[in-house]
């Protein structure tokens, strides 16, 4: 008995970036758009074959027959992974394979990244108690650096070297990160030279444990220094010494900081944060990767509480074709009732457009990630 085949027209939800093509995808017309098994690389190549393509359906599982890995899952284990192996380097008693370890760990947050970048990048503001901010502060800050340095082209080596450098850039100081980041008090004179003496601490735990890769030790060490000379360690301008993808870490560190939440200070909005961030470009910052970070990011992160201008409030849920115009998932109606179903907003049409980003307080609106982001966010 063969089975009805149906056309049906190709869903936001059916595909994601890093996705193999599942069947034929045709224009309207019925010519051939991509084949099966076609790698969707880019936010062009999936915004083209939704609004152009359609394939072939032989029964209502074939859209769900490939298995989606969950990028949240793939965080949170290299998350819980890194923090065994940072303590262990914190202590000096770490293993002899320890920089496979963390080789391993920089392979998941790459794979992360590259199976589904709004994921992961949703994951730095809606998974924030993942683990301890000591340890998942520097997984965030290596998943911002990546996109930053692949949109800037940087040499896979380098990447590789900047991603295990934003991995363990903080070991210097991790007894006291997590003290440090629960307090409610101004910092003392003494906890004030423990941060400016944490990135040398660093490099020198990463030596005793074996790790002599100079790229990765030079980020490290620099990722702290500023392009006007008053950054730590060293003092040292932006041009003299500092490794281009130190400045990425560098980048990468301030804003993930700033979106999180502090005990002594509410998170700031990410399109805040990414305005400081564009201010400081002006002088400590190098303008380049700060605008390319922006370009990246878009105004309205992935991840970002917004209201929209027909009242519904949503979240960010993917990037657009224009930095200004992301996909939103609208949450709560214009009345405060929560929406079931959730409904996808383009925020290009008129009465979808953003009218003002939220807090999560503001907002007032829960709900779990696989919800907004489908099964590459399931726990």
């Amino acid at each position: 008995m063969e089975m009805e085949l149906k056309i049906r027209k190709i869903s936001q939800s059916d595909l994601y970036i890093g996705q193999l093509l599942p069947w034929d995808v045709y224009g309207e017309g019925g010519g051939l758009l991509a084949r099966k098994g076609h790698l969707i690389a880019n936010h062009n190549q999936l915004d083209s074959l939704v609004e152009r393509g359609v394939y072939e359906d032989a029964s209502e599982e074939v859209a769900r027959a490939q298995p989606v890995p969950s990028v949240l899952r793939i965080l949170n284990g290299a998350t819980l992974e890194l923090q065994t192996v940072l303590h262990q380097i914190a202590s000096g008693t770490a293993p002899a394979d320890v920089r496979r370890q963390l080789e391993e760990i920089a392979r998941l947050v790459t794979q992360a990244t590259a199976l589904n970048a709004d994921v992961a990048l949703a994951c730095i503001l809606h998974n924030q108690r993942a683990g301890p901010y000591s340890v998942r502060h520097s997984i965030d800050t290596a998943v911002v650096a990546q996109l930053v340095a692949l949109a800037l082209k940087k040499p896979v080596p380098d990447i590789d070297s900047m991603t295990l450098a934003a991995l363990t850039m903080n070991v210097g100081m991790l007894a006291e990160h997590d003290r440090l980041q629960d307090s409610r008090r101004v910092l003392t004179d003494g906890e004030r030279s423990l941060v400016h003496a944490h990135p040398q601490a660093a490099v020198e735990l990463l030596r005793q444990a074996g790790i002599d890769e100079p790229n990765w030790l030079a980020c490290v060490l620099a990722h702290h220094e500023n392009e006007d000379g008053s950054g730590y360690p060293g003092g040292v301008s932006g041009g003299t010494g500092v490794p281009d993808t130190a400045k990425l870490i560098a980048l990468a560190d301030r804003y993930c900081a700033r979106v999180t939440e502090r005990q002594y200070r509410p998170s700031m909005l990410p399109n805040g944060a990414l305005r400081d961030i564009l201010l400081e470009a002006k002088n400590t910052l190098d303008g380049l990767p700060a605008a390319v970070l922006i370009r990246e990011l878009g105004i309205y992160p992935v991840g970002t509480y917004v209201r929209l201008l027909n009242g519904e409030v949503g979240v960010v849920w993917r990037k657009g074709l224009n930095p200004t115009t992301p996909w939103v998932t609208s949450l709560v109606g214009p009345r405060g009732a929560p929406l079931d179903p959730l409904l996808q907003r383009d925020t290009r049409g008129d009465l979808n457009g953003i009218r003002e980003v939220l807090s999560a307080a503001q907002a007032n609106a829960l709900f779990r990630m696989e919800q907004v982001w489908g099964r590459a966010a399931s726990p």
